[in-house]
């Protein structure tokens, strides 16, 4: 699996735990939600993202957009 599509599936990972977070413990999660879509505009623009980095000392390969 590429770094790309490993960050892809942590996103949507995260997204569908802060809005079950927000939804059964404390609406105050939702801040979450929008920390990883400004995490998301921001890497889109800037090239780098710290899931990336991650994954990649893990030892995924590298693909298109983070490489």
């Amino acid at each position: 699996m590429s770094i790309d599509r490993a960050v892809m599936i942590f996103a949507g990972l995260m997204i569908f735990i802060s809005l079950a977070l927000t939804y059964f413990v404390n609406p105050m999660w939702w801040l979450l939600t929008a920390f990883i879509g400004l995490n998301l505009i921001q890497s889109a623009f800037t090239r780098f993202c710290p899931a990336a980095i991650v994954f990649k000392k893990i030892g995924f390969r590298y693909g298109a957009a983070f490489n």
